[in-house]
């Protein structure tokens, strides 16, 4: 595969995608995305990658959407773009495997939304991250307005969007937008880190949890719990979570094959 807007790279089970438009700070644009689609199309069907990484290098995540491109498209163009978009979006959060942000610099506009669809964010020191759309007459629409409220409620939500300034990265962490605030220098060194232990966990316990979590987030409660359920009953009939109670009991290390 061809990439022209991404760096890819894989390392002891981990994928790590890396934006590559330096020249515009990693502007986001269809070509973009239509290149995150096709490798995350990729990663879904390749066994050796148990994890993954999204960043966009050490010095920014991701400026926004490509404005030039924006302010040139007419409705059927705009709408277009934007549901094309969300089909991204949707395919990361989607992914049967993990998906981790390592946000260094700023992540703002569409570079913000990219991060909300991963399962977990990262911050070095210094991020900034925001959804200034407002400023501009506009508002996010590749699932800022709906994923931001689900992941730090309504009330922060609603700071960040109507004022649509950037937030940094303690107060990212205190609201629940990131996990972890590491040093600069730091950041691709503790991504991997847990990017690795990740991959160590039995992959079907993982797709299926995975799957428990999104489904649970768009259904009431009795349903949510209806699913994790039946998903459960299915996981404890596979080799992992056999093998996972079995090595407990022995008091070893499991050796998980993803069955």
């Amino acid at each position: 595969m061809e990439l022209k807007n991404l760096l890819y790279a894989k390392e002891e089970g981990i994928g790590i995608i890396t934006l590559n438009r330096p020249e515009v700070m990693n502007a986001i644009n269809y070509e973009l995305l239509k290149e995150i689609s096709t490798l995350i199309d990729s990663i879904a069907v390749d066994d050796d990658v148990k994890s993954i990484i999204l960043t966009g290098g050490e010095d920014f995540f991701a400026a926004g959407a490509d404005i030039s491109y924006m302010s040139q498209a007419d409705n059927l163009e705009a709408e277009s773009f934007i549901s094309f978009a969300h089909g991204v979006m949707n395919k990361i959060t989607a992914l049967d495997k993990p998906v981790i942000a390592a946000v260094a610099g700023l992540a703002l506009g569409g570079g913000c939304e990219l991060i909300l669809s991963c399962d977990i964010r990262i911050a070095a020191e210094g991020a900034k991250i925001g959804l200034p759309e407002i400023n501009l007459g506009l508002y996010p629409a590749g699932g800022g307005t709906q994923r931001l409220p689900r992941l730090v409620g309504s009330g922060w939500a609603k700071h960040m969007l109507m004022t649509g300034r950037p937030i940094d990265a303690d107060t990212a962490l205190k609201i629940g937008l990131v996990t972890e605030v590491v040093p600069g220098e730091n950041l691709m060194e503790a991504a991997k880190k847990l990017a690795l232990e990740l991959a160590s966990k039995s992959t079907i316990a993982m797709r299926l949890m995975k799957k428990c979590i999104n489904h649970g987030e768009n259904v009431d409660l009795y349903s949510g719990c209806l699913f994790e359920q039946k998903t459960w009953a299915f996981l404890m009939c596979t080799e992992d979570a056999r093998e996972g109670m079995k090595a407990f009991l022995e008091k070893r290390k499991p050796v998980f094959k993803g069955k």
